[in-house]
């Protein structure tokens, strides 16, 4: 008999939640080992949990999907983090894909496409659904992702802060402060500091304040 995959639901709609349970407990080789809400739940019961896959939505109540995925991969970096989404924006696949995520699938796909995608993460492949693959024209799945640095960076400046002050809050020099955000600016497409906070606000870099998928 082969391995069950151990797999957590984590989606702050529970009628999201439960739907997507009962079509994979319909299947003999996944075993659905919780269903929680938020992000900081799944980090805390990361280890108790162990669960091969993960069925991420993205912003939610407290810690969102994206922060919770990076705390998530540096605990257990053999995790398979697959997210759940309602949007099918370039800039919302790709920031997921950025963060370590092994694969975006829209909600509305066919029941049978989520048991297709956990299979695709387990045996090693990046998963996209159709649409999500389709939202990727050529120019956005080829652009030039940000780099750590650029999105603590983007962070600090969606905020508020002068190039100086994230100098000081990051302990590097103001020139290269600069550069970071004419990088930003670049991979982005974004001009104006105003978009910045836009786009940070809208695809979850600040979390807590974008609106839920």
């Amino acid at each position: 008999m082969s391995k069950l995959t151990r797999v957590v639901i984590v989606d702050d709609h529970p009628m999201v939640a439960e739907g997507i349970e009962a079509i994979l407990d319909s299947y003999d080789d996944i075993s659905v080992v919780a269903t929680l809400s938020d992000g900081k739940a799944m980090v805390d019961q990361l280890e108790t949990l162990d669960p091969d896959v993960i069925l991420m939505d993205l912003n939610m109540p407290g810690l969102g999907g994206l922060s919770a995925t990076e705390m998530i991969l540096e605990k257990a970096s053999d995790t398979r983090i697959l997210v759940l989404s309602m949007h099918d924006s370039p800039e919302y696949i790709n920031t997921a894909l950025n963060h370590g995520a092994r694969g975006y699938v829209l909600k509305d796909v066919r029941t049978e496409e989520i048991k297709t995608a956990i299979d695709a993460v387990m045996a090693g492949e990046v998963y996209l659904c159709t649409g999500a693959e389709g939202a990727l024209a050529p120019s956005d799945s080829n652009r030039e992702p940000l780099t750590n640095r650029e999105q603590t960076v983007l962070l600090q400046l969606a905020q508020g802060k002068s190039n100086k002050e994230v100098a000081i809050v990051l302990d590097i020099s103001v020139r290269t402060v600069e550069t970071h955000r004419k990088n930003i600016k670049r991979k982005l497409g974004i001009s104006t500091t105003a978009g910045l906070t836009r786009y940070a606000l809208e695809y979850g870099v600040l979390q807590g304040t974008s609106t839920n998928l």
